[in-house]
């Protein structure tokens, strides 16, 4: 199998997209420049061929009836002399007739125009001829030409003179881009470098310092990508810890119920046992549902919608599903503040798990064997452009210090430790979904230093009704 071409480098794109126009560009203004020169020099060089022209036709005159030239040879040599050029001359008269010069430099057909230039073929050469017609005060024609060696090394040295500065101007304009691009590619590079050697468990910024605003954009681009890689990695690593650790008691419990039901060979005793392990199954499946919802209220910060929420219908429907469960446990479970409409802005499933967990937390751990009436309190209560929610019970409650270690993840109170039941979780997801929900969680002792009381604070909003 062969092996895919490489892929040119950065630098190498850079310098071919920056080069390749210029050189283009440069070849072409080369080429413009050369023919604006060539048509100054050919016009200079043909200016001088016309003035010998004109030179010659101011002698010839008629004489006897007839035009002549008079100068003699040696001054047409003379007035036609170049030390470079090898000069032929012609005059004609009306009828054709040669009246000095060549007589094989034949004039251009006269078609209008007081003179033409003209490249001719004569003696073997290439010549460049100008042919002046004269008509007063009697028409005869001049025609003047010469060897074009000395205007072709003007041009070649043009060509030459110009050529060799730009390409030398191109050379270091390559050399100097080159050079420039590299520096400024650098950074990138060191980025590879930074994170090509790195381990896949180092997820700490990398440097953001560079020499473009684009580099640097990319940087800070990667770094917060690197965190939001951290804060899923450690949350998935906190996911797992607790489901390890919590889990733990459960199927233990479950273990210990099991072989204390083996070993027994009464029927009356493996019912008892079964059911403990069918209640202990359940208080298992709660947890690993409670864990989840914790990993999914960490991945639910971004594209979460709130909207206005009926809170009295919402406690209302939450309490009548306790209502069952608080009578078997002999609790009083109560709302107040419900009998009118009141709006907060949230999201429907966050706002019944903080309801949810609230009254579980409650009903699990505010009952106390020394309260002969135990109760638990959902009330709600608005004030200003706030509303309050809160839920008090009459239990044991906790000291103010544990009440704030109370909604950090997997910490129990002293009730629930005692019990052996529960996660610990119930409040570190509340406070999760309050912060989600732009609230306030607080934790505080009851009345009179009895039970304890968890509050939520929302932000009010109007009926969409209205």
């Amino acid at each position: 199998m062969t092996e895919a071409p490489r892929p040119p480098s950065l630098v190498q794109r850079l310098l071919r997209t920056v080069l390749l126009p210029l050189g283009l560009m440069w070849v072409a203004g080369t080429v413009v420049s050369f023919a604006v020169a060539q048509y100054f020099a050919q016009h200079a060089f043909d200016r001088s061929l016309l003035d010998d022209a004109y030179l010659l036709s101011a002698h010839v005159r008629p004489e006897h009836g007839q035009l002549t030239l008079d100068l003699t040879p040696k001054e047409v040599n003379t007035i036609l002399y170049d030390q470079d050029e090898t000069m032929y001359f012609s005059v004609r008269g009306p009828d054709g007739q040669v009246l000095a010069g060549d007589p094989g430099l034949a004039p251009n057909a006269h078609s209008g125009p007081a003179y033409e230039f003209a490249d001719i073929a004569f003696a073997g050469k290439i010549l460049r001829s100008v042919t002046l017609h004269n008509g007063l005060p009697a028409r005869f024609d001049v025609v003047v030409a010469q060897t074009t060696n000395e205007r072709n090394a003007v041009l070649r040295e043009l060509m030459f003179y110009s050529l060799l500065p730009q390409i030398a101007l191109l050379a270091l304009l390559w050399a100097w881009l080159r050079r420039s691009i590299r520096r400024d590619v650098q950074p990138l590079s060191t980025l590879q470098k930074a994170l090509g050697n790195r381990s896949s468990e180092d997820l700490s910024p990398v440097p953001t310092e560079a020499s473009t605003r684009d580099l640097q954009a990319l940087g800070l681009a990667i770094n917060a990508l690197l965190q939001r890689l951290d804060r899923s990695i450690r949350a998935q690593k906190e996911f797992a810890g607790n489901v390890a650790h919590e889990l733990r008691t459960p199927l233990a419990g479950i273990r210990a119920l099991a072989e204390y039901g083996l070993g027994h060979a009464e029927p009356e005793v493996w019912r008892q046992q079964l059911v403990a392990i069918a209640g202990s199954e359940v208080r298992a499946t709660s947890l690993v549902d409670r864990l989840l919802a914790m990993a999914v209220a960490a991945e639910a910060e971004s594209g979460l919608r709130l909207q206005p929420l009926a809170l009295d219908a919402a406690v209302r429907d939450c309490v009548l599903r306790f209502i069952r469960r608080a009578d078997e446990a002999g609790v009083d479970l109560g709302a107040r503040g419900i009998d009118q409409p009141v709006w907060v802005a949230a999201e429907p499933t966050l706002l019944d798990g903080i309801l949810t967990n609230l009254i579980d937390n409650a009903l699990r751990y505010g009952v106390s064997a020394s309260v002969a009436e135990p109760a638990v309190t959902v009330a709600v209560e608005q004030a200003g452009d706030e509303v309050r929610l809160s839920v008090q019970d009459n239990g044991p409650g906790a000291p103010h210090e544990q009440q704030v270690e109370l909604a950090d993840r997997g910490t129990q109170g002293e009730a629930g430790q005692l019990l052996g039941q529960g996660a610990g979780l119930g409040l570190a997801l509340v406070a999760q979904y309050a912060r989600l929900m732009n609230a306030r969680m607080a934790l505080r002792s009851g009345e009179d230093g009895r039970g304890w009381v968890c509050e939520i604070t929302f932000r009010a909003v109007a009926s969409p009704a209205s």
